[in-house]
Order: C-alpha cells, then structure tokens, then sequence
C-alpha cells in the first residue's frame, strides 16, 4: 500500500476542474497521520496506520465527509477485523461473531498477479489464508452482481418505454460506483440524480444476501454475523455507511467492515505467511451447494459490464434485435467510449461508457449545454474500471497507477469465462426462495434504493477529522 504525497492535496486533486473550496487546513490534514497501536490475536497482524489519501475520487477531499460519516469509516480497517476475530477466539461465546467475507471479481486478479497464480488457484489460496484466521465463509460476489445486472437491464427497458411522457427518465446512469454516486447527489445534484438507476451496486446487494437470505438459512440473528467485503476501490468503505444500508430493527449494517485487495495483501505480509504454504480451500457458495464453484465474469471491461449486458437485453426487448458482438466507437480517449444500435440508418439505442472524473467533467458539461444524445452512460469513476481501483493498483511508491500491474490484472481478468446472469439457475432459485418473485415487494426493497440531491448543509464537515483508514 503506498502512500500519497499529501503536499499535493494543497494543489488541487486530480478529479477538480478548480480549487476545492471545502480543503482541509495543514493541521487537520496531519490529523491523519497520527499511529496507532494494534492489539490483536491474530499474530503478525500489526498494521502501519500511516492513512492513505485517495486522489480517484471527488471524496478525496475530506471536506465533504461528515464527522459521522469518517466515525463509521474508521472501523472499517484491518484493526476492527481484528477485534473481531481476537474475541472469538476467547471463551466468552456471548460475544462470538460468524465472520463472512465476501470477495469482489474486480479484486481476485489482483492476488493472482501477486501471487503468480490463475484466478481459481489464488481464489482457493486466498480463501485458505482467510479461514485460517477464524472467517467461516468466505464467497464472491458474482451472484449479487447478476442480480444488479438484471434489475437495470429490466429498468431502463421500463425507462425507455416511458421516455416520451417523461423527460427525466432518460438518459439512465449506472449506480455501482460510489464515487460517481457521491459526486452526483453533492454536487450535480438534480441535473443527475433523477436519472440514476435504483438498483444496488453488487457490493450492497451481496450485504442483503448474507445478512437476510443467508443468516435465515443458518438460523442467525443478523448482528451475530459480521460481513466483510473485499473490493478493489476506497469509496466502498463510504457506500457501506449509507443510512440506506443500516437495519434499526436488526440494529445491523448490510456491510460491517470493507478492506480494499491491498489491506488485505498487507495483512497477509505482516503475518509473513507464505502463499505455498498456505491450503487451497475452495469457496463457500451462499445457496449451500457442494464442490468447488466455477469462477466466472461478466461482460465489459474490468469491471461488472452493464452497458453491454443492457444493450444486448434492450436491443432483443425493445426491437427484437439479437447483438452477438459490441463494437465500439472512442471518443476522447480508451475512456471514454460509444456504442450504437442502428436498423436503415435510424439510431435505436445510444450508450457511453465514460471512466475517469475528467471524462465525468466532460460529461457534466456536455449535460449542461444540452449535448448529450445518450439514452444510457455507464459511469465510473476510476480510469480503466473497477480493476484499476486505488485500493489494489496503486504502485509502491507516489500513490501512481502502477500500469503494468493494471495490465496484468485486466489480462488475468479477461481469462475469465462469461457467464451471463440471465443463465445463472442460481438468481432464479432466488428471486423465488428469497425475494418471493421477481415483481415482488421484497424484491424492490431489498435490490433498490434511492439517490438524492443533498446540500452542503446536510453533510456537517468537520476539521478535525478522526483517525481513519482512507
């Protein structure tokens, strides 16, 4: 995990157009370097508390994260896992946690690179290093993310049969990025909001999984389980915080703990376990099923593919057209892509893919001028998709993209075979079992949320941010 010169947050962070008015003074910003102490029981788990300034995001300013808000992020971090794991392994049974973690896809080539593996091996290595400090389960996240596939793909199909009696259903963003949700709802506000799909990310459809579905099957009270979430990007620690995503009845998170592919690998040097000596154990699957799952992606470049998984279902809903291959057409650079359908020279459906807050920018000022011919723009905020997020691409030393890893990872990502949602037995099985049908109440409850504008005035900033693992 490198560290980013904080000197350059006096500059202007790499995602602003002009200087951020809401920066931190000097003494706030040396607030996040102060050390901590460790006590765990897991040995060797002692870990540098020296923060890490995320400079992908419009977040990275901590001028726009709530005295409450950095409170919850700080106990997202390997001490808290810890804590955790510490106490099961102590007598006192009253204070024993099932521990689960849940792996993102984006973040399993990351440890195939590092561990010099395929993806199924170091899956299994990773898997057997995490169990051997207490976890119970440990799964991927693939199956929530079908379920976010599909529950976009059959909302802007309902959008776009409505486009003409409504003008702010179209065009439809893409909601899985936390860090373009936060720049939407802070400070593009209504101009965006409106537009963005209700479903919810796979991150935190996976925390309903296991702490609804899951918990159920295995007969536990949600806050006797503590889930954690390995992901390739920082903001997911602040999209686990979200209200939204807290149960008052339960008094429990969807998400407890998120640690970035990096955190983990850190703590896999700190114990100084070696990857040939640790066990291959396979992955648990959440619907209980037998043997060793078949890892697989989704469509799309480094991350979950929604523009092409909804322009292939678009294309067959709406016009009957069957789209084998997607071509596409770049525009400013390799992020900032279109794709078109078209049928005797009329366009039927035009999307974009934009990464990258300078593309976002571009993006943002074409809305505002009224040039922006899209009916659907996959957003994500960092450069080259969720495989080249900070919390596993950074290099050693600069807090730079390290490129060659990015390459490793996207090549290791690729080798994946496709699996498309619609064909997963599994998603079927529960829409019905847990979700009581695909129309049903729960269904909407559970796989979507809301995003709204929210002023200045709602955050509360703070200058004296608390020890936090950013």
């Amino acid at each position: 995990m490198s560290e980013v010169n904080i000197g350059r947050r006096k500059e202007k962070c790499e995602n602003c157009t002009k200087q951020c008015n809401k920066k931190q003074n000097d003494d706030s910003i040396s607030g996040l370097y102060e050390k901590d102490e460790v006590n765990g029981e897991v040995p060797g788990s002692s870990v540098t508390a020296q923060q890490q300034i995320l400079l992908s995001a419009c977040l990275s300013c901590d001028g726009c994260v709530s005295e409450e808000e950095s409170l919850k992020i700080s106990q997202q971090n390997l001490e808290e896992v810890v804590r955790v794991l510490g106490l099961n392994k102590k007598c006192d049974v009253s204070k024993h946690k099932v521990v689960v973690v849940s792996v993102s896809p984006q973040s399993l080539p990351f440890f195939a690179v590092k561990f010099g593996l395929d993806i199924p091996e170091a899956t299994r290595k990773l898997c057997g290093f995490l169990k051997s400090l207490g976890v119970q389960y440990v799964f991927d996240t693939t199956l929530a993310a079908g379920f976010s596939i599909l529950e976009s793909q059959r909302e802007f199909v309902q959008k776009f049969r409505r486009r003409h009696h409504d003008d702010q259903v179209l065009p439809m963003f893409t909601s899985s990025c936390p860090g373009w949700i936060r720049y939407a709802e802070r400070v593009l506000g209504s101009m965006v909001t409106p537009h963005i799909c209700t479903a919810r990310s796979p991150q935190q459809i996976m925390g309903c999984l296991v702490k609804d579905y899951f918990t159920k099957q295995q007969k536990l009270s949600p806050d006797k389980l503590y889930h954690i979430v390995v992901a390739p990007c920082f903001d997911k620690k602040l999209e686990a915080v979200r209200d939204e995503f807290y149960n008052s009845l339960l008094e429990s998170r969807d998400i407890d703990c998120v640690l970035t592919s990096g955190e983990v690998f850190h703590m896999m040097e700190q114990t100084k376990v070696s990857v040939a000596d640790l066990d291959s154990v396979p992955l648990d699957l959440v619907l209980g099923e037998e043997g060793d799952p078949a890892l697989a992606r989704h469509l799309g470049r480094g991350s979950e593919g929604f523009l092409e998984h909804i322009f292939k279902y678009a294309a067959n809903e709406l016009f009957g057209l069957d789209v084998k291959e997607i071509t596409y057409k770049t525009l400013r650079n390799r992020d900032f892509l279109e794709v078109c359908l078209e049928r005797d020279g009329e366009v039927l459906l035009q999307f974009a893919a934009v990464y990258g807050f300078r593309n976002i920018q571009t993006l943002v000022h074409r809305m505002r001028n009224g040039r922006v011919p899209y009916h659907l723009v996959e957003v994500l905020s960092c450069p080259g998709g969720c495989v080249s997020g900070r919390g596993q691409a950074e290099g050693e030393t600069g807090g730079r993209l390290d490129k060659a890893l990015v390459q490793q990872m996207e090549e290791a990502y690729n080798s994946l075979p496709v699996k498309l949602p619609d064909t997963n037995p599994g998603l079927h099985i529960l829409y019905q079992d847990w979700l009581e049908g695909q129309d049903s109440t729960h269904a909407n409850t559970l796989l979507h949320t809301q995003y709204t504008q929210q002023s200045p005035s709602q955050t509360h900033t703070h200058t004296q941010p608390p020890h936090i693992q950013w």
